[in-house]
């Protein structure tokens, strides 16, 4: 390969350009010491690179990390969740006396993320099997020695890990359901504007009967609404059970401390610990695995309507979207490829944290450690695509004389069924419809003239003029249009 720099063979990507975040550790054998560097232990203040800002702004990143879902799961991010957990776990303690009253104002001062090398810690995670131990020995290290025996008091690494997972959850959706949202709103807009425009009905993928384009929105919008409304209401529960599950550490106290937890969170309240059973996390996996999908689908049909042949839609346009590097005429779906990208990479993530729930007794080895990078790849994926398609439906250009025109397509052939029920529905009418169907394809003639000159159709021209009229074929096309329309505008 030739480096474009030096004209000379490229040696690919050095150790030291792989970037180390909390979950990441590109030198596992190496010391950890910082000196080489310049940056400081995780107890010290931050290199001169200072901690990492956020997501990286890759070469793909573009596509697959859109939307600001994808700053909200950061190695960062990741860091403040779980010192918010920490400092939260101490302000709960010591509102019912199970560590010293200053203990919650020293931890609050030591628990800023910019006082931590998130790639310091992310090479002791290498060593320790989790980011909360060194962590913890950081912020131990920041205040009063007297006090520093009520860090993390009573809590295992799993605790913080699992409840800081919640917390980056419901702060990540945060963005995710507003895209949603705003999606949902575009169909509505969609279906409303065009209740009653007529176009072709596809049924794997050959012209079927007609449709409206209303429906065809109103139909995103039930499966938006239905995927964000299940998105917003699983349950993110605190995780307090220290060592196995029994808070024994507390004494007889520690079921006191979970309400608490939760309060000062904004999480829900668990039953029991859930350090094994990973519910929480699979029913949030399975249920952003469903957004996906419906983003998708939506994503699907847009690309199929904006092909060349049969261009009923349109994607926004600007300078250079859509652009080809080979053919200047190109407008291709840039938006509804990459919410398909997006998705695809979704159900393996879903697939990985659902394999992950068979766990070994009351800690797990290795199915847990799997989830930490996964979760936060399936918001970045998820709340990628969504920003991606909602672009794609507030732009969205409907061309409703080129649905129109193609309705035609077939010469009537989309209006067979009505012809069949026309002529009463029996299977001698079929018979009947079918043999027009077959000399209308074979002759390239519309249907209306094999109909009517058969004289085994007994029906008036004005009759089958009626009958292949897609307009008078649309049953209850508007009705579904404004049910969808309701139960959207009742979401609220």
């Amino acid at each position: 390969m030739i480096s474009p720099a030096t004209g000379g063979p490229s040696s690919g990507p050095s150790p030291d350009d792989l970037s180390p975040g909390l979950f990441s550790d590109p030198h596992p054998g190496a010391s950890g010491a910082s000196g080489a560097s310049g940056a400081s232990g995780p107890s010290g203040t931050p290199g001169p690179s200072g901690p990492s800002s956020g997501p990286s702004t890759g070469l793909f990143s573009g596509m697959f990390a859109r939307g600001e879902a994808s700053a909200r799961v950061s190695d960062v991010a990741w860091l403040a969740a779980m010192l918010d957990v920490e400092a939260a776990l101490a302000g709960a303690q010591a509102g019912i006396g199970l560590v010293p009253a200053e203990v919650p104002a020293a931890l609050a001062a030591a628990c800023r993320p910019e006082l931590y090398d998130v790639a310091e810690l992310g090479r002791e995670a290498a060593r320790t099997g989790n980011p909360v131990i060194p962590l913890v020995a950081a912020l131990r290290e920041r205040i009063e020695p007297e006090l520093r025996r009520f860090v993390h008091y009573g809590a295992t690494s799993q605790d913080v890990n699992d409840t800081a997972a919640m917390l980056i959850a419901r702060r990540a959706l945060a963005p995710v359901l507003t895209d949603l949202s705003a999606c949902a709103d575009a169909c509505a807009r969609l279906a409303s504007e065009h209740r009653d425009t007529v176009m072709a009905g596809r049924t794997v993928l050959q012209h079927a009967v007609p449709i409206t384009f209303g429906l065809k929105a109103a139909g995103w919008l039930s499966a938006l609404d239905h995927a964000r409304t299940g998105l917003a209401r699983v349950p993110l529960p605190v995780q307090y059970g220290g060592a196995a599950g029994t808070l024994s550490v507390l004494g007889a106290r520690g079921h006191e401390v979970p309400p608490l937890l939760a309060a000062e969170l904004g999480l829900a309240e668990p039953v029991v610990p859930w350090h094994t059973d990973r519910t929480p996390v699979a029913r949030l996996a399975c249920a952003l695995g469903t957004v996906a999908g419906t983003l998708g689908k939506t994503a699907n049909d847009v690309k199929l309507l904006a092909q060349t042949e049969v261009a009923e839609v349109a994607e926004p346009t600007g300078p250079g979207r859509g652009t080809s590097s080979a053919m200047p005429h190109k407008r291709n779906p840039v938006g509804s490829m990459s919410v398909l990208a997006c998705v695809q990479r979704v159900p393996g993530l879903v697939a990985s944290i659902l394999d992950g729930m068979v766990q070994e007794h009351e800690r797990a080895a290795g199915p847990w450690q799997a989830e930490w990078e996964t979760l936060g790849e399936l918001f970045r994926l998820v709340g990628s695509a969504a920003s991606w398609l909602r672009e794609v439906l507030e732009g969205l250009t409907v061309d409703v004389a080129r649905m129109r025109a193609n309705l035609g397509a077939t010469r009537g052939l989309l209006m067979a069924e009505q012809v069949v029920v026309r002529l009463g529905g029996t299977p001698e009418a079929r018979r009947l419809v079918d043999a027009a169907c077959d000399r209308a394809t074979g002759e390239g003639t519309q249907l209306r003239e094999v109909l009517l000159a058969d004289p085994g159709v007994r029906l008036s021209a004005e009759e089958v003029d009626a009958a292949l009229d897609p307009a008078g074929a649309l049953g209850s096309a508007a009705v579904f249009v404004d049910r969808a329309l309701a139960a959207h505008e009742n979401l609220g």
